[in-house]
């Protein structure tokens, strides 16, 4: 993502009293106050509000403790601001509470609606490259839950037998082999995989949308239709989604009655969100140097820029750089099942009282971990799905207006 120079934010200050000024005054000086003035004050409250909603989601991840940042439950709150903002964002833009309808079609909001669907897209494919990491996921719970039950021993007080320590320690070695494999074959994926699309075709009506439309009906249906090809790449998307993302100048927000500011922070908050589920989750060719710059003066930059900060500081440490995502119980899984390799491998019989105090240690490490993506996986998939259908669903009514608009010009 390129720099946003912040003398091109400079507008942004004073937002409240220098842009929304302006732009009433052009509005009072050609439609001499009335109808128009009053649409113009609305839209005005409501991108405050918008944006203040952005900031206090934000704000709040920003807050967590150390221990918090990047778990499972940190990553679901995420995406329910995610899904907060996305339908704040959606009745500003299309008007849905009280009926509004703007001219999404006039220049140039047509191009940074045109942007903001084309991003929206891309990001479908991020979803879908998550669902596969959460499924891998899966897979590792479940040796854990077999070195688990093999550790607990077989009940009644009686010590752990070697055919225990063995099945537990095949159990922790295939896991370690999953992870090294992933972490060193990242493109192991089939070319057609799950997806949480469902089939559907584009209206003609929605692909002759002109500018506005320009995302290709093919790459939205590549989208819809499957996951991602061995040769798709996470940190590539990445880039394709923060390209091109710049802070609207003055004449830009007063030409699209203020839309172009919650259009960008959309954008933003998209960029971020996607970017954050590819450093937390394990998928294909993770990269986390896509650049990320906001300017310091948005009331929701500073918890976003915050963040990032945090997420990129965390990715550098020396136990999670190589890891295969940056996510809590990942690491955790790594490091419980390591130390559990190392004192069983090679083990006398019988267990000495510091090896068994140890060895329950783990077993509770790896336990805590298990209920953990027993408890969250599940709904986190919901959640990303929920997210990949929303993006469809806010496109499909974005090209419906789009069209509307057109046609009534």
């Amino acid at each position: 993502m390129p720099a946003m120079d912040c003398q091109d934010s400079a507008p942004f200050a004073s937002f409240g009293r220098s842009i929304l000024s302006l732009r009433r005054e052009q509005v009072h000086s050609v439609d001499g106050g009335g109808h128009r003035d009053s649409l113009v004050g609305s839209y005005d409250v409501e991108i405050e509000a918008f944006q203040k909603r952005v900031a206090g989601v934000f704000l709040d991840l920003a807050s967590s403790f150390g221990d918090e940042l990047l778990s499972l439950p940190w990553l679901r709150k995420l995406l329910d601001g995610f899904l907060v903002c996305q339908e704040e964002f959606r009745g500003i833009l299309f008007g849905c509470r009280d009926g509004r309808q703007a001219h999404l079609s006039r220049p140039p909001l047509d191009r940074f609606l045109s942007d903001f669907f084309e991003r929206s897209v891309k990001a479908l494919d991020v979803c879908n490259a998550i669902r596969e990491g959460v499924d891998k996921m899966r897979q590792w719970r479940q040796h854990l839950e077999i070195a688990i039950s093999a550790l607990r021993g077989s009940g009644g007080g009686r010590p752990l037998g070697e055919g225990q320590i063995r099945r537990a320690c095949k159990a922790l070695n295939d896991l370690t082999i999953l992870l090294l494999d992933e972490k060193e074959s990242p493109c192991i994926l089939n070319l057609r995989n799950r997806s949480f699309g469902r089939g559907g075709k584009e209206t003609r009506q929605h692909r002759r949308v002109g500018s506005a439309g320009s995302a290709s009906s093919s790459g939205h249906h590549r989208s819809l239709s499957w996951s991602v090809s061995r040769s798709w790449s996470a940190a590539r998307q990445l880039q394709t989604i923060g390209n091109n993302l710049n802070v609207p100048r003055g004449n830009e927000v007063a030409a699209t009655n203020g839309l172009a500011v919650p259009v960008f922070a959309m954008s933003s908050v998209l960029f971020f969100v996607m970017w954050t589920l590819v450093a937390a989750i394990p998928c294909q060719d993770r990269g986390l140097q896509t650049h990320f710059s906001l300017p310091k003066n948005l009331p929701w930059a500073a918890s976003i820029t915050a963040l990032h900060e945090k997420i990129f500081e965390e990715s550098k440490k020396k136990d999670r750089k190589n890891s295969c995502g940056l996510l809590k119980e990942i690491l955790q899984m790594e490091k419980c099942s390591r130390q559990l390799v190392e004192l069983l491998d090679p083990v006398e019989f019988p267990l000495t009282e510091e090896k068994e105090t140890q060895l329950q240690q783990g077993v509770e490490g790896l336990l805590e971990v298990c209920n953990a993506l027993k408890e969250c996986l599940d709904p986190l998939e919901r959640q990303v799905r929920d997210i990949f259908l929303r993006i469809v669903s806010s496109r499909t009514e974005g090209l419906d207006c789009l069209s509307k608009s057109h046609h009534s010009e």
